[in-house]
């Protein structure tokens, strides 16, 4: 069953828990009088919690805001690769392309990032903290524990972006219940805090179901979870900690490679039926490590993405069904440029990216020349021409990204193998359609160990232009992608601090990580701002 059904049936467990007999009802305390402990009496309170998480732990970020492009587009802003139409309202993204962001001018941004994780890690402490003492004949062992391995799964997927966009924060791993509590707390180390990160995601693939994400109900997997601490132990081996974690990244992706349980979605055709149209339009792919779920016919649940997919004067048409348009995420020129035009099916028409659209209107056929490309991949063609609404669901992670993730650490930890050539290759094959994997082997496996690991940082880009991980390879990695139009497919790499970004900014080290808001900097006295700002 597919897990947009979950938000229904968040609806209705929570009815469920709630129903009681009258004369149980006249002995329990009202719920708005209840302490957690008090709460969580019934398996059904669990359950419920922990699908809540799936709404409001962390996935929130991926909704997608009109203006202001979305929260998880922040990091793309900063790098100054990304534009937004609407950056004369949305002033954040303007002040990320001066590089002028500051405690104070971004206070509700950063304030809105900071509140809404520890809101998620609070609701996960209290699922994991309750739920041991849950005594009901319908709640097994098992279903216990998927249930707790869930919440640390979300729980460290908080802690982690907030450890990447803030550095130390303050970490809690128990929920929030009396002014006494966990209310001013200092920041932590961040070694302290990828502790606890790599601590829950293994002890959550521990009891989590080997199984695809999206054959699992649409519930966190123990590939999920592996995926993640792939994901994990590579950021932790770049800047700022530079722990040389390579060899755990590369077992986490071997382990999820090896289960087989995922695989990377094929062409079909190069055209409306290639992968990445493919990838557009269908939800239920086995390359969905995790995805943000939406859904067309709950209330409060749809996606607002393919607003993204065209410039603003394209609502002006009087042909879609959305009154408000925006190319709210393109990417500038670097990013365009970072592909062969040539040879790479992702940088053709209607892929990833389109530069004009053909409608009909009263007067006939128009065809509209865009002056800048916009995002194909958030195109939904059935919510834009027909109902309005759109279910379609936004990638988290993909399988591609964890083969990508096995080639750097494999080539950091072992060198410039035959297995970390495989899967680079395997993602670039894909897309360069006029070479074989062979062939593309071939170019590859006589790079030197550098060589070979900026192919991989460039595959990244191109394979993940639209979803948001470019800045996180940058903080990592320290190295700021350069590409021009006389040489287009060639990226190079230069040091981000010193780096001037296509709007004539430069990058200082205090931009690698961002400010906390003048907002919590007052709320919690315990709290030191980041150094520069």
């Amino acid at each position: 069953m597919k897990m947009k059904n979950i938000f229904l049936g968040m609806i209705s467990l929570l009815l469920l828990g709630s129903i009681t007999s009258c004369d149980d009802f006249l002995k329990e305390e009202p719920e708005d009088n209840m302490s957690l402990e008090q709460y969580y009496k019934k398996a059904n309170h669990a359950r419920a919690s922990v699908n809540a998480l799936y709404d409001s732990g962390f996935p929130t970020f991926y909704g997608a805001e009109v203006y202001s492009g979305a929260r998880i587009a922040y990091g793309p802003f900063l790098s100054g690769l990304y534009d937004n139409e609407y950056k004369g309202q949305e002033v954040i993204v303007q002040y990320c392309q001066e590089l002028t962001i500051s405690p104070s001018n971004i206070t509700n941004q950063m304030r809105s990032i900071w509140s809404t994780c520890y809101q998620a890690i609070n609701r996960a402490n209290a699922v994991i903290k309750y739920t041991p003492g849950i005594v009901d004949l319908t709640f097994t062992a098992n279903e216990q524990n998927i249930i707790l391995a869930q919440a640390k799964f979300f729980r460290a997927l908080n802690l982690f972006y907030l450890v990447k966009t803030f550095g130390d924060v303050p970490l809690t791993i128990e929920p929030y219940e009396s002014l006494e509590n966990n209310l001013y707390l200092p920041r932590t180390e961040s070694t302290k805090v990828y502790e606890q990160i790599v601590k829950d995601l293994t002890e959550a693939a521990a009891d989590l179901k080997e199984e695809a994400f999206t054959k699992n109900g649409f519930r966190i997997s123990k590939t999920t979870a592996e995926s993640l601490l792939a994901s994990v132990y590579l950021q932790m081996s770049g800047y700022p900690l530079q722990s040389n974690n390579y060899k755990e990244s590369a077992t986490a992706a071997r382990t999820v490679i090896n289960s087989n349980k995922h695989a990377l979605t094929e062409n079909k055709d190069n055209a409306e039926n290639s992968a990445y149209n493919i990838l557009r339009t269908q939800d239920d792919l086995t390359e969905y490590v995790y995805s943000r779920e939406r859904s067309s016919s709950v209330a409060g649940y749809a996606s607002n993405w393919t607003q993204l997919s065209f410039p603003v004067d394209a609502a002006g048409w009087g042909y879609f069904k959305y009154s408000l348009t925006n190319n709210g995420i393109r990417p500038t020129a670097t990013i365009i440029n970072a592909y062969d035009p040539a040879n790479d099916l992702r940088i053709q028409e209607k892929q990833f990216y389109f530069s004009k659209f053909t409608y009909t209107n009263s007067k006939g056929e128009v065809t509209v020349n865009f002056s800048e490309p916009s995002p194909w991949f958030y195109y939904d063609e059935d919510a834009m021409l027909n109902t309005g609404v759109s279910g379609k669901d936004f990638p988290i992670m993909r399988y591609a990204e964890v083969l990508l993730i096995g080639a750097e650490a494999i080539a950091q930890s072992e060198g410039v193998t035959a297995e970390a050539v495989s899967y680079l290759a395997a993602v670039r094959a894909r897309a360069y359609t006029k070479m074989t994997k062979s062939e593309i082997e071939t170019s590859l496996k006589s790079l030197s160990k550098d060589d070979f690991i900026k192919e991989v940082w460039t595959e990244r880009i191109r394979e993940f232009s639209l979803e948001h991980k470019l800045w996180d390879d940058i903080q990592r990695t320290r190295m700021y992608p350069t590409a021009s139009a006389t040489n287009k497919g060639k990226v190079t790499f230069v040091n981000v601090i010193g780096a001037k970004n296509p709007w004539g900014a430069t990058f200082q080290e205090k931009h690698l990580l961002w400010p906390i808001s003048d907002t919590e900097m007052q709320r919690n006295p315990q709290l030191v701002q980041n150094t520069g700002y």
